[in-house]
């Protein structure tokens, strides 16, 4: 190896202490976490009715969020890629101000608009009896809330990736906007859907301020993972322990499945 070659590989000795110091500082909980797992009596902690309770309603609600989210998420996605709206650097902004917006304002924002006394949650009880907060269906409002803008900005990115000329030609030969959309720009994007839908499925199977404060921690109807963890963590320790276990195993599985798109090095 030429020398120029082997002076840039090494690795500055003043940036080594601060590098190694914040992999510590990163991983050593983690690690902590699976010393102090009790893993002789895992299986017990783990098969309670109320971890199950737990997990399946996590599992749904974030599954459903994730739903919202695609619904709702692509479409404003190609919006702010594809058109030149008035405004957009502003609607962009409030689309990913819940990314910086603490969790429990947001639930308290979605209390104001979304409660019986909100804003939009008073029409919605007295026109159609419709009850927004402390239900399983308010549990999947406040995942959508905070989970939508990590698949907009997937989205967004891939859509400006992807070569405009394509949707282009196929309206030379006659296909509508919404074809093009459908036939053409949908398979074009299809891997940045997928990576922005299991981030949005991730953060909104991590979610806790929001859900905590717009939907309550009732089990079996509002309690997910994070409440459990946090239920838990003032009654029986070692029962958080194993249910954070679960959750840390998810986020490796989301981090295994996103490494090629996001981990992997240019």
């Amino acid at each position: 190896m030429p020398p120029r070659r082997r002076r840039a590989n090494r690795v500055p000795v003043a940036l080594l202490l601060p590098a190694l110091i914040g992999l510590a500082f990163l991983t050593l909980p983690v690690v902590g976490l699976l010393i102090r797992a009790p893993w002789s009596s895992l299986s017990d902690q783990l098969t309670s009715t109320e971890v199950w309770d737990a997990l399946r309603l996590s599992l749904v609600s974030a599954t459903a969020a994730t739903g919202v989210s695609l619904l709702l998420g692509v479409p404003l996605a190609w919006l702010l890629a594809r058109t030149e709206l008035p405004g957009r650097r502003l609607v962009r902004a409030l689309v990913t101000l819940p990314l910086v917006l603490p969790p429990v304002v947001g639930g308290v924002a979605l209390l104001l608009v979304l409660g019986r006394r909100g804003i939009v949650g008073s029409w919605l009880d007295s026109a159609f009896g419709i009850t927004l907060p402390f239900t399983t269906t308010g549990v999947i409002v406040a995942e959508s809330f905070v989970a939508m803008p990590f698949l907009v900005i997937s989205v967004e990115g891939a859509l400006r990736a992807a070569d405009p000329r394509y949707e282009e030609a196929a309206a030379t030969l006659g296909a509508s906007r919404l074809t093009a959309f459908r036939r053409v720009t949908l398979p074009l994007i299809a891997p940045g859907i997928g990576a922005g839908a299991v981030l949005a499925w991730a953060r909104a199977l991590g979610e806790f301020g929001a859900t905590i404060t717009f939907a309550g921690n009732f089990p079996g109807r509002t309690q997910t993972m994070p409440l459990a963890v946090y239920l838990a963590m003032e009654r029986d320790p070692e029962a958080a322990i194993a249910l954070s276990l679960v959750l840390l195993v998810v986020s490796i599985a989301v981090l295994v499945g996103l490494r090629e798109r996001w981990l992997s090095a240019p």
